[in-house]
C-alpha cells in the first residue's frame, strides 16, 4: 500500500518550519495590539450562505473556490477569508447594539480551491484586521499603518504601498456603465473569463492578471476621476493621514479589490520580487457588509496578509527569519553510560519543573555523538553525568558558548545558576 500523502495544495508545518510562521503572527500581533486591537477567533467551518451574500455571486471564490460540505439541509463552507465571519460574530453578539466600534485582529488558516502555486495554497494563512462601527476616513489611514509597521516589524524591504478609491454605492454604478462601454470596444482580446465579468462583475476585469488584458486596463477609464466631490475629499483625507504617518504611497488605479463589499479606499501592499503575484496584503473599505447582513449602517474596514507570500519576500530577501531551523534547546543532559540514565531523566524533569528548557539522550547515543548533535540543536549548556558524578550528587558543567568547564552541585540552586548563565550575555 502506498504511504498516504497530505491533500494537495496543503503542507505540514514540522518544528524547523514553525518558527518561521510565528515571526510573521509575533510581528503583526506586537503592531495590532499596540494600536489598540483585540484577538477574535472565529470558527473556520461558516454557513455557506454568509460567503455568497457578502462575497457575491459574480466572484471567483464563490463560482470556483469554496470549499462547501453539505449534510441533508445543511451547508458549511471552509472559511475562504476572514473579515465575513468577524462581521457576522459582531453582528451575533449585538456589538452593534452594546459596543458599535470595535477593533478585531485575527490569525488562522482560510480555504480556497485554487491551483496551487507558489505562494498559493488551498489552505494557507491570514492575519488580518477589522475595525468595525465607525466610518473615519482617518481609521483607513490608522489601519493601513497597522499593516505597513507589521512589515516594518518583521525586518521586510522594498514593499510598497498602492491605494485607490472606488467610491460608494452611487459611485459605481456611474463608473459601471463607464467601464463597461470601454471594455465592450476591447472585448475580443480579453481572456474568456473577462468576457464572463463583464456582465456579471465588470470592476473584476481591471484586476485581471492575464497579459493581453493589460493594454486595454492601462487605457481604461479611472475610478478615480468619476467619484462625487464628497468622495474624493474622503479620499484626500486618507492620504493626509498616511502622509502624517510618513507612509508613503502610489495611487494605482488597477486597485480594485475582487469582493463586493469593498467601498471607498482599497489598497495592496506589493512586494516587487516576488512578480507578476507581488501582492503580500491587501484590504479597504466595506461600509455596505455590515447593514447586507442586516446590521445597521455604520462603517467597517480593515485588511489581511498573506503568510505565504510574505515568508516569500522574505525568503528572497534571505532575512534569518524565513530559514528553517531546529527550536533551541538550551540545556542538556548527557549521561556517559547506561547506569546514569534514570538520573539524567530525573535531573531533566527537575530542571524542567524549575522553569528551564533541557532534554537529555532517549537514543542510546554515544557521549561524543551527544556532543556532535549540541550545536544542530542549539544547545549552550551540556551537562555531563558520569558514574562518579551521580554518585556524587554533582555534575559537569559545558558551557558551550564560553568554552568553560567546571563542575556544580545538582541541588536545588542548579536550575538558578543555570538561568544566569542562559540570561547572561554572551561573551
Amino acid at each position: 500500500m502506498a504511504r498516504p500523502q497530505a491533500p494537495r495544495g496543503t503542507e505540514d508545518l514540522f518544528p524547523e518550519r514553525i518558527p518561521c510562521f510565528e515571526h510573521i503572527f509575533g510581528s503583526f500581533r506586537g503592531v495590532a495590539e499596540r494600536a489598540g486591537y483585540r484577538e477574535i477567533r472565529t470558527p473556520m467551518l461558516e454557513d455557506t450562505r454568509l460567503f455568497v451574500r457578502s462575497l457575491g455571486e459574480a466572484t471567483d471564490v464563490v463560482e470556483k473556490e469554496m470549499f462547501t460540505v453539505a449534510r441533508g439541509d445543511t451547508s458549511v463552507t471552509f472559511r475562504p477569508e476572514g473579515t465575513a465571519p468577524v462581521v457576522r460574530a459582531y453582528l451575533e453578539a449585538n456589538l452593534d447594539k452594546i459596543r458599535p466600534f470595535q477593533k478585531f485582529y485575527y490569525v488562522g488558516p482560510m480555504f480556497r480551491f485554487e491551483r496551487p502555486q507558489a505562494g498559493r495554497q488551498r489552505q494557507f494563512y491570514q492575519c488580518g484586521v477589522e475595525a468595525l462601527g465607525a466610518d473615519s476616513p482617518l481609521l483607513d489611514a490608522e489601519v493601513i499603518g497597522v499593516a505597513m509597521r507589521t512589515f516594518a516589524a518583521m525586518g521586510l524591504e522594498g514593499y510598497e504601498l498602492h491605494v485607490n478609491s472606488i467610491g460608494d454605492r452611487r459611485d459605481r454604478e456611474v463608473f459601471r456603465g463607464v467601464l463597461r462601454e470601454h471594455m465592450l470596444a476591447h472585448l475580443d482580446a480579453r481572456c474568456d473569463d473577462c468576457r464572463r465579468r463583464i456582465e456579471r462583475n465588470v470592476f473584476r476585469m481591471l484586476d485581471c492578471k492575464v497579459k493581453d488584458c493589460q493594454p486595454s486596463n492601462r487605457s481604461a477609464p479611472q475610478f478615480i476621476d468619476h467619484l462625487t466631490a464628497e468622495s474624493r475629499a474622503r479620499f484626500e483625507q486618507t492620504l493626509e493621514g498616511l502622509t502624517a504617518m510618513g507612509i508613503p504611497y502610489t495611487i494605482d488605479p488597477a486597485i480594485v479589490r475582487g469582493f463586493d463589499y469593498y467601498t471607498h479606499t482599497v489598497y495592496e501592499i506589493q512586494a516587487p520580487q516576488l512578480g507578476a503575484r507581488s501582492a503580500i496584503c491587501g484590504g479597504g473599505r466595506y461600509d455596505t457588509l455590515i447593514p447586507d447582513m442586516g446590521g445597521p449602517e455604520i462603517g467597517a474596514t480593515g485588511f489581511a496578509i498573506g503568510v505565504t507570500p510574505t515568508l516569500l519576500a522574505l525568503e528572497q530577501q534571505g532575512h534569518p527569519a524565513a530559514t528553517p531551523r531546529e527550536p533551541n534547546v538550551p540545556i542538556f543532559v548527557a549521561p556517559v553510560t547506561d547506569g546514569e540514565r534514570m538520573a539524567a531523566f530525573q535531573l531533566v524533569d527537575t530542571l524542567r519543573a524549575a522553569g528551564l528548557r533541557a532534554d537529555t539522550d532517549f537514543e542510546g547515543k554515544s557521549l561524543r555523538a551527544l556532543f556532535k548533535a549540541a550545536d544542530k540543536r542549539g544547545v549552550e549548556l551540556m551537562l555531563v553525568l558520569g558514574p562518579e558524578e551521580a554518585a556524587a550528587g554533582r555534575v559537569k558543567l559545558k558551557d558551550l558558548r564560553r568554552g568553560e568547564e567546571l563542575e556544580l552541585p545538582t541541588d536545588g540552586a542548579l536550575a538558578d545558576v543555570l538561568r544566569q548563565r542562559l540570561e547572561a550575555t554572551e561573551p
